[in-house]
């Protein structure tokens, strides 16, 4: 009767486990337009992108803030994006973590003068 009581309870948390890994390891598809507020020793901003994921690592969209409007290129890994954004004045490096429908990480300028910040992005309503 031990004998089936445990086996029945270590299937019980195998079956929980596998639920719970393949429950947290959902494909995250961050394809829309995102609000951001930016804030650099520079100063803020609220640039916005709008991205879209062409497979499961591929980032592609715009960019439209104080450094006027242009295009983007980035990766996705699980849960962390990296987004490189040329612009004539400057290029600006965003590295962050997706959470449902938030964005939370840094941006680095290759302006000394701008260095680095942090940003926030929210998915805009659809």
């Amino acid at each position: 009767m031990r004998k089936k009581h445990t086996l029945t309870s270590v299937m019980v948390l195998l079956f929980t486990g596998f639920f719970f890994v393949a429950f947290q390891t959902q494909k995250i598809n961050i394809t829309g337009k995102w609000n951001l507020n930016v804030e650099t020793p520079a100063g803020s901003g609220n640039p916005v992108l709008v991205l879209k994921q062409e497979n499961d690592t591929l980032i592609t969209g715009t960019y439209s803030g104080l450094f006027g409007e242009t295009q983007l290129k980035g990766t996705i890994s699980g849960n962390k994006i990296d987004i490189t954004i040329p612009t004539d004045m400057v290029t600006m490096q965003y590295q962050g973590t997706v959470e449902n429908e938030t964005i939370k990480g840094k941006v680095i300028y290759n302006v000394s003068e701008i260095g680095e910040g942090t940003f926030t992005a929210v998915k805009a309503k659809e």
